[in-house]
């Protein structure tokens, strides 16, 4: 009988693959489920980023195999637009390399840099890919909490001590840490100070700091980069994205932004497992990172108005939030008497048909806490609010 490897054991199924499923069963029940749950954006790029697609993909020379490191064009777009929106230089040929998706440079890092022995650092609520992607690595997640009384940002009174600790185990210390600002999935922003504090102490111990920065374009007014930090590049690398800021999520366009030293060892391990990008893809990409500041005002005029009907589910819900948020998601803490968010959410999918995700999923940090996505336009916000009936 064949098994699977051991490493495919040490991780579950993705939440939302399997609860998609669900979903999708439940519809073919004629549930007609609205989904507030997943933050896939529901508007289309820019009209000129599709006819960018159309006509070059029209064109008989364009599809064959692309270079490792993503078209000349595409990395100098990434390099303009870093320097336009977060005062980040960065050079086109040696630090830019783009990905099928960010998503994929989470896996490329942890496998360029982890292994059995190390810690990586893991923020609780966080992003549950960067738990998975560095077990498979082999090396060992620990969590770090994000509190609410503290705005979800790193202590690093917590990370000090987590380094003591680590360093007096049989395990190597801690040689990764993972974060992303605007949080996913609280939406809190960062500050310069909290990243300047973070890169001295990557410096300090040795450790190398992962930023994951998709979000930082939606309802945030102050794009902000690690990378702007001086000398964040001997330690950083910054994984960004089009996805939501472009409504290109399906398209799946990422990159990784660091020094040339650690762009080349990524590449490493990334030539063994694709071999780029459709290349009429990264044309329109690089369109749509030419895009004028009103692209981003008209994206986040309808993520305002989505987010004030999310508001109103919420306070339905008596749930309790902070207005600060940024991202394209509200974060909330659930009345006292739901034991936890799976309670509340299953209530709300199996009762009124309307699917929210459950702060668990991110972490025992957010067991008390829902997560609504702003991915669904203003009707169907309104009709998930005349449904519930608490």
């Amino acid at each position: 009988m064949t098994t699977t490897a051991k490493r495919v054991s040490i991780v579950t199924e993705y939440y939302f693959s399997k609860k998609l499923r669900e979903i999708d069963e439940l519809n073919k029940q004629g549930r007609n489920i609205i989904n507030l749950g997943i933050g896939s954006p529901d508007q289309p790029p820019h009209p000129d980023v599709i006819k960018t697609l159309q006509v070059e993909s029209a064109k008989p020379n364009v599809h064959g195999y692309q270079n490792y490191k993503g078209s000349p064009v595409l990395r100098d777009a990434f390099a303009n637009w870093y320097r336009q929106w977060y005062q980040v230089e960065l050079n086109a040929d040696t630090e830019i390399l783009p990905l099928i998706g960010s998503k994929e440079g989470i896996m490329h890092i942890c496998m360029t840099y982890f292994e059995e022995g190390d810690v990586v650092l893991i923020p609780n609520p966080g992003y549950p890919t960067y738990a998975s992607a560095v077990k498979l690595s082999g090396a060992t997640p620990l969590l770090y909490d994000l509190k609410e009384e503290n705005n979800y940002w790193l202590d690093l009174n917590q990370l000090e001590k987590l380094v003591q600790d680590a360093s007096q185990s049989s395990l190597h210390g801690i040689k990764g840490l993972w974060m992303n600002y605007p949080q996913m999935p609280t939406g809190q922003p960062a500050s310069k100070e909290l990243f300047e504090k973070i890169i001295a102490f990557g410096k300090k111990h040795n450790i190398i700091i992962c930023h994951d920065n998709p979000y930082s374009f939606i309802l945030n007014e102050t794009p902000q980069s690690i990378l702007s930090v001086d000398g964040a590049k001997e330690i950083a690398l910054e994984l960004n994205s089009l996805s939501k800021s472009h409504n290109m999520a399906g398209w799946r366009i990422g990159v990784l932004c660091g020094a040339q030293q650690k762009i080349n060892e990524v590449l490493r391990f990334k030539s063994n497992m694709d071999s780029g990008m459709f290349l009429p893809v990264q044309l329109a990409a690089a369109k749509a990172l030419s895009l004028p500041k009103v692209w981003y005002d008209e994206v986040n005029a309808v993520y305002k108005r989505r987010r004030a009907k999310v508001i109103e589910l919420l306070d339905k819900l008596n749930c309790t939030y902070s207005n600060q948020q940024a991202g394209m998601f509200m974060w909330a803490k659930i009345p006292e008497h739901y034991d936890n968010g799976y309670a509340l959410t299953d209530k709300i999918l199996y009762d009124y048909n309307v699917f929210l995700t459950p702060g668990g999923i991110f972490g025992n940090g957010g067991d008390n806490y829902i997560r609504i996505s702003l991915c669904a336009s203003e009707e169907k916000i309104s009709e998930a609010i005349e449904r519930i009936k608490l």
